[in-house]
Protein backbone atom coordinates (compact mmCIF):
# COMPACT_ATOMS: atom_id res chain seq x y z
CA UNK A 1 0.00 0.00 0.00
CA UNK A 2 1.06 3.41 -0.30
CA UNK A 3 1.32 5.91 2.78
CA UNK A 4 3.15 9.26 3.47
CA UNK A 5 6.19 8.81 5.98
CA UNK A 6 9.04 11.24 7.25
CA UNK A 7 12.17 9.76 7.63
CA UNK A 8 14.01 12.60 9.51
CA UNK A 9 12.08 16.32 10.89
CA UNK A 10 12.26 19.10 8.53
CA UNK A 11 10.58 20.73 5.84
CA UNK A 12 7.33 19.69 3.69
CA UNK A 13 10.60 17.97 1.27
CA UNK A 14 10.95 15.41 4.05
CA UNK A 15 7.21 13.76 3.23
CA UNK A 16 7.58 10.57 1.13
CA UNK A 17 4.60 9.19 -0.94
CA UNK A 18 6.10 5.73 -0.72
CA UNK A 19 4.91 1.22 -0.60
CA UNK A 20 4.66 0.32 2.93
CA UNK A 21 3.79 -2.92 3.94
CA UNK A 22 -0.37 -3.46 5.04
CA UNK A 23 -0.67 -3.39 8.52
CA UNK A 24 -2.60 -6.39 10.48
CA UNK A 25 -4.92 -5.50 12.99
CA UNK A 26 -4.07 -6.59 16.41
CA UNK A 27 -6.91 -8.78 18.83
CA UNK A 28 -8.08 -5.23 19.98
CA UNK A 29 -7.91 -2.94 16.44
CA UNK A 30 -9.40 -3.24 13.24
CA UNK A 31 -7.84 -2.80 9.62
CA UNK A 32 -9.70 0.70 8.28
CA UNK A 33 -9.46 1.66 4.14
CA UNK A 34 -9.24 4.87 4.06
CA UNK A 35 -11.96 7.01 2.26
CA UNK A 36 -10.43 10.10 3.04
CA UNK A 37 -8.03 12.28 6.08
CA UNK A 38 -7.23 15.85 6.43
CA UNK A 39 -4.75 17.95 7.58
CA UNK A 40 -3.98 19.37 11.20
CA UNK A 41 -1.38 21.37 12.40
CA UNK A 42 -0.44 19.01 14.58
CA UNK A 43 0.85 17.27 11.67
CA UNK A 44 3.34 19.90 10.18
CA UNK A 45 4.77 20.30 13.81
CA UNK A 46 5.47 16.62 14.17
CA UNK A 47 7.39 16.68 10.49
CA UNK A 48 9.04 20.25 11.52
CA UNK A 49 10.19 18.61 14.79
CA UNK A 50 8.95 21.17 16.78
CA UNK A 51 7.06 18.56 19.18
CA UNK A 52 9.82 15.88 19.49
CA UNK A 53 10.67 16.75 23.44
CA UNK A 54 6.70 15.84 24.19
CA UNK A 55 5.83 13.47 20.95
CA UNK A 56 8.59 11.70 20.84
CA UNK A 57 8.48 8.85 17.67
CA UNK A 58 10.64 6.51 16.31
CA UNK A 59 11.03 7.43 12.51
CA UNK A 60 10.44 6.75 10.10
CA UNK A 61 6.69 7.21 10.59
CA UNK A 62 3.24 7.38 9.04
CA UNK A 63 1.48 10.92 9.47
CA UNK A 64 -2.20 11.51 10.13
CA UNK A 65 -4.79 11.65 12.71
CA UNK A 66 -8.27 12.01 11.11
CA UNK A 67 -9.97 9.12 9.48
CA UNK A 68 -13.15 8.39 8.04
CA UNK A 69 -13.24 4.57 5.92
CA UNK A 70 -14.30 1.24 6.24
CA UNK A 71 -13.56 -1.32 7.79
CA UNK A 72 -11.67 -4.63 6.11
CA UNK A 73 -10.67 -6.73 8.72
CA UNK A 74 -11.21 -7.19 12.58
CA UNK A 75 -9.19 -8.39 15.42
CA UNK A 76 -10.34 -11.81 17.31
CA UNK A 77 -11.57 -9.34 20.69
CA UNK A 78 -13.47 -6.57 18.25
CA UNK A 79 -17.23 -7.26 19.14
CA UNK A 80 -18.78 -3.72 18.31
CA UNK A 81 -17.59 -3.32 14.76
CA UNK A 82 -18.07 -5.42 11.30
CA UNK A 83 -16.16 -5.71 7.83
CA UNK A 84 -18.27 -3.04 5.58
CA UNK A 85 -18.96 -0.42 8.01
CA UNK A 86 -18.42 2.96 7.51
CA UNK A 87 -15.87 4.46 10.92
CA UNK A 88 -14.45 7.33 11.25
CA UNK A 89 -11.97 8.20 14.19
CA UNK A 90 -9.14 10.17 15.96
CA UNK A 91 -6.19 7.52 15.32
CA UNK A 92 -2.69 7.71 14.26
CA UNK A 93 -0.58 6.82 10.84
CA UNK A 94 -4.11 7.70 8.57
CA UNK A 95 -1.85 9.86 5.60
CA UNK A 96 -2.63 5.86 3.81
CA UNK A 97 -4.19 3.61 1.68
CA UNK A 98 -4.92 1.73 4.88
CA UNK A 99 -4.26 1.59 8.99
CA UNK A 100 -5.22 -0.36 12.23
CA UNK A 101 -6.59 1.40 15.33
CA UNK A 102 -7.96 0.14 18.60
CA UNK A 103 -11.75 -0.56 17.63
CA UNK A 104 -13.14 1.62 21.23
CA UNK A 105 -11.31 4.39 19.19
CA UNK A 106 -13.38 4.77 16.42
CA UNK A 107 -17.28 5.30 15.67
CA UNK A 108 -19.90 4.69 12.78
CA UNK A 109 -19.90 7.68 10.49
CA UNK A 110 -23.51 8.60 11.53
CA UNK A 111 -26.31 7.96 8.37
CA UNK A 112 -26.71 11.04 6.66
CA UNK A 113 -23.00 12.41 6.90
CA UNK A 114 -20.73 12.47 3.83
CA UNK A 115 -17.65 10.33 4.22
CA UNK A 116 -15.24 12.98 3.16
CA UNK A 117 -16.80 15.17 5.47
CA UNK A 118 -16.47 13.12 8.69
CA UNK A 119 -13.08 12.90 7.59
CA UNK A 120 -12.61 16.55 8.27
CA UNK A 121 -14.31 16.03 12.01
CA UNK A 122 -11.97 13.70 14.55
CA UNK A 123 -8.82 15.49 15.67
CA UNK A 124 -10.28 19.19 15.89
CA UNK A 125 -14.38 18.37 17.21
CA UNK A 126 -12.92 16.27 19.88
CA UNK A 127 -10.32 19.29 20.69
CA UNK A 128 -12.74 21.76 20.70
CA UNK A 129 -15.17 19.31 22.89
CA UNK A 130 -12.74 18.45 25.52
CA UNK A 131 -11.13 21.60 26.10
CA UNK A 132 -14.93 22.52 26.93
CA UNK A 133 -15.50 19.67 29.07
CA UNK A 134 -12.11 20.52 30.59
CA UNK A 135 -13.49 23.76 31.95
CA UNK A 136 -17.13 22.58 32.89
CA UNK A 137 -18.46 25.55 32.49
CA UNK A 138 -21.87 25.74 34.83
CA UNK A 139 -25.51 27.12 32.96
CA UNK A 140 -25.24 30.57 32.64
CA UNK A 141 -21.42 30.97 32.95
CA UNK A 142 -19.73 33.56 30.77
CA UNK A 143 -17.03 31.70 28.67
CA UNK A 144 -14.66 33.35 26.27
CA UNK A 145 -13.62 31.36 23.14
CA UNK A 146 -10.58 32.72 21.37
CA UNK A 147 -10.28 31.99 17.54
CA UNK A 148 -14.24 31.08 17.58
CA UNK A 149 -14.20 30.54 13.86
CA UNK A 150 -11.00 28.51 13.59
CA UNK A 151 -12.36 24.43 13.29
CA UNK A 152 -11.92 23.50 17.33
CA UNK A 153 -13.12 27.22 18.19
CA UNK A 154 -16.42 26.53 16.29
CA UNK A 155 -16.10 23.62 18.50
CA UNK A 156 -15.83 25.44 21.38
CA UNK A 157 -18.74 27.30 20.64
CA UNK A 158 -21.00 24.61 19.69
CA UNK A 159 -20.69 22.64 23.23
CA UNK A 160 -20.25 25.41 25.53
CA UNK A 161 -23.84 27.05 24.36
CA UNK A 162 -25.41 23.05 24.23
CA UNK A 163 -24.00 23.17 28.10
CA UNK A 164 -26.01 26.19 28.92
CA UNK A 165 -23.03 29.01 28.88
CA UNK A 166 -23.48 32.52 27.76
CA UNK A 167 -20.61 32.40 25.21
CA UNK A 168 -18.90 35.33 23.73
CA UNK A 169 -16.92 34.61 20.36
CA UNK A 170 -13.82 36.11 20.06
CA UNK A 171 -12.28 36.57 16.52
CA UNK A 172 -10.52 39.40 14.71
CA UNK A 173 -11.96 42.50 14.06
CA UNK A 174 -12.50 42.10 10.24
CA UNK A 175 -13.95 38.34 10.99
CA UNK A 176 -17.07 39.67 13.64
CA UNK A 177 -19.78 39.32 10.59
CA UNK A 178 -19.19 36.23 9.71
CA UNK A 179 -18.48 34.81 12.81
CA UNK A 180 -22.36 35.85 13.41
CA UNK A 181 -22.73 32.40 11.65
CA UNK A 182 -21.40 30.69 15.13
CA UNK A 183 -24.63 30.95 17.31
CA UNK A 184 -22.19 32.78 20.33
CA UNK A 185 -24.45 34.98 22.53
CA UNK A 186 -21.97 38.00 21.64
CA UNK A 187 -18.80 38.37 19.31
CA UNK A 188 -16.36 40.79 19.72
CA UNK A 189 -13.25 41.57 18.73
CA UNK A 190 -10.13 40.54 20.80
CA UNK A 191 -7.26 42.45 18.59
CA UNK A 192 -9.50 46.26 19.31
CA UNK A 193 -8.33 47.15 23.09
CA UNK A 194 -11.40 48.79 23.62
CA UNK A 195 -13.60 45.44 22.62
CA UNK A 196 -12.26 44.05 25.31
CA UNK A 197 -11.55 46.61 27.70
CA UNK A 198 -15.39 46.67 27.31
CA UNK A 199 -15.44 42.94 28.27
CA UNK A 200 -17.82 41.60 31.40
CA UNK A 201 -16.03 39.82 33.86
CA UNK A 202 -15.67 36.04 32.57
CA UNK A 203 -16.17 32.63 34.47
CA UNK A 204 -13.65 31.11 31.94
CA UNK A 205 -11.48 31.33 28.70
CA UNK A 206 -11.30 28.58 26.20
CA UNK A 207 -8.14 29.60 24.47
CA UNK A 208 -7.37 28.23 20.97
CA UNK A 209 -4.93 30.78 19.58
CA UNK A 210 -1.50 30.95 19.39
CA UNK A 211 -0.52 34.51 20.04
CA UNK A 212 0.08 37.25 23.04
CA UNK A 213 -3.96 37.82 23.10
CA UNK A 214 -4.41 35.73 26.24
CA UNK A 215 -2.26 37.53 28.14
CA UNK A 216 -4.63 40.75 27.87
CA UNK A 217 -7.66 38.42 28.46
CA UNK A 218 -6.40 36.85 31.60
CA UNK A 219 -7.05 40.17 33.79
CA UNK A 220 -11.22 39.60 32.64
CA UNK A 221 -11.23 36.28 34.32
CA UNK A 222 -12.53 36.58 37.55
CA UNK A 223 -10.96 35.46 40.70
CA UNK A 224 -10.74 31.79 40.71
CA UNK A 225 -12.28 31.32 37.20
CA UNK A 226 -10.73 28.90 34.47
CA UNK A 227 -8.43 29.09 31.83
CA UNK A 228 -8.61 26.06 29.06
CA UNK A 229 -5.75 25.76 26.79
CA UNK A 230 -5.19 23.76 23.85
CA UNK A 231 -1.71 25.84 23.77
CA UNK A 232 0.07 24.88 26.88
CA UNK A 233 -0.09 26.68 30.19
CA UNK A 234 0.91 30.75 29.06
CA UNK A 235 3.52 32.64 30.67
CA UNK A 236 0.95 35.14 31.71
CA UNK A 237 -1.28 32.77 33.83
CA UNK A 238 1.60 32.04 36.28
CA UNK A 239 1.08 33.55 40.02
CA UNK A 240 -2.97 34.42 39.31
CA UNK A 241 -5.85 33.37 40.98
CA UNK A 242 -7.43 31.36 38.36
CA UNK A 243 -7.59 27.13 37.74
CA UNK A 244 -5.47 26.36 34.37
CA UNK A 245 -6.67 23.37 32.44
CA UNK A 246 -4.35 22.72 29.96
CA UNK A 247 -4.52 19.25 27.63
CA UNK A 248 -4.00 17.60 24.36
CA UNK A 249 -6.76 15.57 22.80
CA UNK A 250 -7.50 12.04 23.35
CA UNK A 251 -9.66 9.73 21.22
CA UNK A 252 -13.47 9.31 22.58
CA UNK A 253 -15.44 7.81 20.54
CA UNK A 254 -18.88 8.28 21.74
CA UNK A 255 -17.86 12.10 22.23
CA UNK A 256 -17.30 11.86 18.66
CA UNK A 257 -20.30 10.28 17.49
CA UNK A 258 -21.91 13.31 19.37
CA UNK A 259 -20.31 16.22 17.61
CA UNK A 260 -20.47 14.41 14.40
CA UNK A 261 -24.53 13.97 15.00
CA UNK A 262 -24.44 17.76 15.47
CA UNK A 263 -22.68 18.03 12.10
CA UNK A 264 -24.64 16.20 10.34
CA UNK A 265 -27.53 18.37 11.14
CA UNK A 266 -26.56 21.25 10.62
CA UNK A 267 -25.99 22.29 14.37
CA UNK A 268 -22.16 22.44 14.09
CA UNK A 269 -19.78 23.87 10.79
CA UNK A 270 -16.92 22.67 10.06
CA UNK A 271 -15.81 23.68 6.47
CA UNK A 272 -13.68 21.88 3.89
CA UNK A 273 -12.03 24.28 1.34
CA UNK A 274 -9.61 21.50 -0.84
CA UNK A 275 -9.37 18.07 -1.76
CA UNK A 276 -6.25 16.34 -2.79
CA UNK A 277 -4.67 13.02 -3.43
CA UNK A 278 -2.78 11.87 -0.99
CA UNK A 279 0.47 12.14 -2.78
CA UNK A 280 0.43 15.83 -2.83
CA UNK A 281 0.16 15.60 1.36
CA UNK A 282 3.63 18.11 0.74
CA UNK A 283 1.64 20.75 -1.01
CA UNK A 284 -1.46 20.55 0.99
CA UNK A 285 0.47 20.68 4.28
CA UNK A 286 2.12 23.86 2.98
CA UNK A 287 -0.85 25.33 1.97
CA UNK A 288 -2.15 24.84 5.35
CA UNK A 289 0.68 26.41 7.04
CA UNK A 290 0.38 29.45 5.81
CA UNK A 291 -3.00 30.22 7.03
CA UNK A 292 -6.39 31.88 6.56
CA UNK A 293 -7.72 28.83 4.39
CA UNK A 294 -11.01 28.99 6.44
CA UNK A 295 -11.37 25.37 6.79
CA UNK A 296 -10.11 21.93 6.45
CA UNK A 297 -7.72 20.00 3.48
CA UNK A 298 -8.85 16.79 3.30
CA UNK A 299 -6.42 14.18 1.44
CA UNK A 300 -7.86 11.32 -0.40
CA UNK A 301 -6.06 7.84 -1.10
Amino acid sequence: MKAVRIHAYGDVDQLRYEDVPTPEPGPDEVLVKVAATSVNPIDWKIRSGAVQHRMPLKLPVTLGRDVAGTVEQTGVNVRNLQPGQKVMGLVNGSYAEYLTARADHLTVVPDGLEMEQAAALPLVVTTGAQLIQHIAPKRGDVLLVTGALGNVGRSAVYLAKHLGARVIAGVKTEQKDEANSLGADEVVGIDDAKEIAALPELDSIADTVDHDVIGKLIPKLKPGGVLGSVLGTPKEAEGKDIRVEAFMATADASLLRQMADAVRDGKLAIPVVRKMRLSEAGEAQALAEKGSLGGKILLIP
